[in-house]
């Protein structure tokens, strides 16, 4: 399901306009009652990226997969409600029991980079790879990705990663085939590939939009086919704010995530997951100074958090996620409310044909990067 699909109003409830209308305390005040009536039986899970106003409620914070394997294993919990997006709350349901409801507050809740790799897309292009390199490729797909884009990759033998362990698991990839067509971010997969040894020269990006391979050498030399798909966030970090930063803050160490471009991960001074980002920031020195090349709600979280250093964004002028950023006090609210009302609203289920191939694909990355 895409944005597109989520926006439609045959399928989606809108929440009432009264919850606009109501003070962030009296919103508060009931997210406090609500989940000390139903204690262990509603979990709140919180992404890195969410508004502070959400966050402070949550039960559980981390990235999308830590999040739903702690949902995994909270048997206690019959509510989960998600604050993420929606291919994060995809797993969630997909991982945890079949009487645990899994809800994503605000269905508008989506990811432009999940959204740029479709299944209809996705089919296509591997039916035009084949023909080009016979059955000599292995699929895998970022977590960041829809329900039905990991039951692909998991028929056809692949798995998923994550930013922590995309290297590893590119590395498994690599002993089982020829090639690997790694979706749907482009930049996690060349900056990846890179640190596994692999020349740019072998990296082919397919197009799906064209539905075409852009390639300029030959095409026995593919070893990596990057999906043309990115994040929307990371990649307005550009090599021009890390020159500013090196110009005006010479003694200012600078760390992205690996999403960003091939050229700012060179650049910068170290690169990881957010979690690798989160420990390093966390770990370092006082009067430590850093430009952090991530999402702007978790920059300020860090700002917040570390008083002892000097911290600022990479791009000043970067934007929140503006997808994360849909789920807010009054979204989640209604979401606690209708569950106390015995109405259940944006509940995600993943159909089960997806979800027996999409959890093979999730099993096999666990198998391999454990």
């Amino acid at each position: 399901m895409n944005l597109f699909e989520l926006l439609d109003a045959s399928k989606t409830e809108m929440m009432p306009e009264d919850y606009k209308h109501r003070s962030v305390k009296e919103l508060e005040n009931r997210v406090i009652e609500i989940k000390k009536k139903f204690g262990t039986r509603l979990m709140i899970p919180g992404h890195h990226y969410q508004k502070d106003e959400v966050i402070q409620f949550a039960d559980v914070t981390g990235d999308s997969l830590k999040l739903a394997q702690i949902a995994q294993e909270t048997k206690d919990a019959e509510y989960i409600v998600f604050c993420g997006v929606h291919f994060m709350a995809e797993t969630a349901d997909m991982l945890t029991s079949p009487y645990q409801k899994v809800i994503l507050p605000d269905m508008r809740a989506g990811c432009s980079m999940a959204d740029m790799a479709n299944i209809k897309q996705t089919e296509a292009a591997w039916s035009k790879l084949q023909e080009l390199f016979d059955d000599t490729i292995l699929p895998l797909t970022y977590v960041n990705s829809s329900a039905e884009i990991k039951a692909f990759v998991g028929k056809n033998g692949g798995a998923t990663v994550t930013s922590s362990n995309a290297e590893t698991m590119l590395a498994w990839a690599l002993k089982q085939k020829k090639r690997i067509l790694f979706l749907p971010d482009q930049h996690l997969g060349r900056n990846t590939a890179f640190k596994l040894g692999i020349p740019l020269n072998k990296m082919a990006v397919w197009d799906p939009i064209e539905q075409k391979l852009h390639y300029d050498g030959k095409r026995e030399d593919v070893a990596i086919i990057l999906w043309k798909g990115h994040c929307s966030v990371h990649e307005k970090f550009t090599v021009k704010n890390i020159e500013h930063i090196r110009s005006k803050y010479p003694d200012m160490k600078i760390i992205v995530h690996p999403e960003c471009t091939f050229e700012v991960v060179q650049m910068a001074d170290y690169s990881g997951s957010t979690k690798y980002i989160i420990d390093t920031i966390q770990n370092s020195p006082k009067g430590s100074k850093w430009a952090i090349g991530t999402e702007m709600n978790l920059v300020n979280r860090l700002i917040q958090d570390n008083p002892d250093k000097e911290i600022v964004s990479l791009n000043p002028y970067m934007c929140p996620c503006l997808t994360m950023n849909r789920i807010d006090l009054p979204h989640l609210v209604w979401a606690l409310e209708s569950i106390d009302k015995g109405k259940i609203i944006n509940q995600i289920i993943v159909d089960e044909s997806i979800k027996e191939y999409a959890v093979l694909a999730l099993n096999r990355m666990l198998d391999h990067s454990s």
